[in-house]
């Protein structure tokens, strides 16, 4: 039997980016009828913080979200209130119910479940599809546990995933993964046909910053908002809205990203290091030290616009640094450099080394070069 209460997308995740991110994006569709419906959450973890979250988010009656920054040269403080979540669920305690309702209700699935939330675990088995079993441990395997309820149900049954944890092309990721776990369970191969034929699983990209959280729930976030998604044939949205963006060139989005907001994050950082700034120094305080500002704005004009430039993406890449500048001026954040300067070196070579090794020749990079091998 259906579940009335449940709704058409579950979402895997507590966390306080998505509350401010898609749980906002769809709350603001819903008042335009512009989304399949309403969120389900589901607690993956034993997280004291996610309980005291899913405890508050249970009653369906929403929460604050604070949006604090510059957008288009002016200062933005708005207070809006997202309603999209009707009830939130843990797995552990709620897991008979959430199998039930992921067989017929169910049409979109949302992830974000942290830096190890791929990691399979050890102690989940096939055992775990037993119709009275508890729920598996590692999020994979509560994914496979799901799905494989889904294709028993309806073989046919269409799912666009959704996942949303910061990896370059997540679905696919997911999808591997989830397909490997599905072999090693010696599972049908007709149920990795169904995932890989019939479920949709979107590769996408994610980007707002969120500065604190609202008690017991809710969120400070900056005004900009982007959730980049591949176009996929098939593939069924949570909702539209102005934040989101369909496209055939993914990658493009993700080098904007990775190229001038995180360089410019990491030439920040090189710069305090070496300069032995303020211990406390943030980038606010960073981008009104002209000497500094200078340099930046130097090494993106200098050594990497034209990278772009030469792709035939100038002119957006420019709308982009725009969007960039604004952000990293918010007075309201209190981004500290010593939290990006944590893992600098790795940081270093994922985002200085490819823009050495994506430009044209003849195009000097001096800041890169000497950053990179100092």
């Amino acid at each position: 039997m259906s579940d009335p209460s449940f709704t058409p997308i579950l979402q895997f995740g507590t966390s306080r980016f998505l509350q401010a991110h898609a749980d906002l994006f769809i709350s603001q569709a819903l008042d335009k009828g512009q989304a399949l419906g309403k969120v389900t959450v589901v607690q993956t973890t034993d997280n004291p913080d996610s309980a005291r979250r899913v405890q508050a988010l249970a009653s369906g009656a929403g929460y604050p979200v604070r949006i604090q920054g510059m957008q288009d040269g002016q200062v933005i403080d708005q207070q809006h209130w997202s309603s999209s979540i009707q009830t939130a669920l843990h797995a552990d305690r709620d897991w008979q119910r959430i199998r039930q309702a992921m067989t017929r209700e169910v049409q979109v699935v949302i992830s974000n479940t942290g830096d190890k939330g791929y990691l399979p675990d050890a102690a989940d088995t096939p055992a775990s599809l037993a119709s009275d079993a508890p729920a598996p441990v590692g999020f994979p395997a509560k994914l496979l546990v799901l799905l494989h309820d889904r294709w028993q149900a309806n073989p046919y049954a269409p799912l666009s995933l959704f996942p949303c944890e910061l990896v370059s092309r997540n679905g696919d990721v997911l999808r591997d993964l989830i397909i490997a776990l599905a072999q090693d369970w010696q599972l049908q191969t007709a149920f990795a046909s169904y995932l890989r034929e019939t479920c949709r699983w979107a590769n996408s990209l994610v980007d707002r910053i969120v500065s604190q959280p609202i008690e017991p729930v809710g969120a400070v976030a900056e005004p900009y908002a982007i959730w980049a998604i591949e176009r996929q044939h098939g593939l069924l949205l949570p909702c539209t809205h102005p934040c989101m963006v369909v496209t055939d060139e993914l990658e493009q989005y993700e080098q904007f990203k990775l190229f001038m907001l995180n360089l410019g994050h990491s030439w920040l950082a090189e710069r305090w290091l070496v300069d032995q700034r303020p211990g406390a120094e943030t980038v606010y305080q960073a981008m009104n030290d002209p000497l500094l500002r200078q340099s930046l704005e130097d090494l993106w004009e200098q050594e990497v616009l034209p990278v772009f430039a030469a792709k035939g993406q100038g002119a957006q890449a420019r709308d982009y640094l725009a969007s960039v500048r604004e952000r990293f001026l918010n007075p309201f954040l209190e981004h500290r450099i010593a939290d990006i300067a944590q893992h600098h070196e790795q940081k270093k070579r994922r985002r200085f080394l490819p823009v050495l090794q994506m430009a044209e020749a003849g195009l000097e990079q001096p800041k890169l070069n000497a950053a990179l091998h100092r």
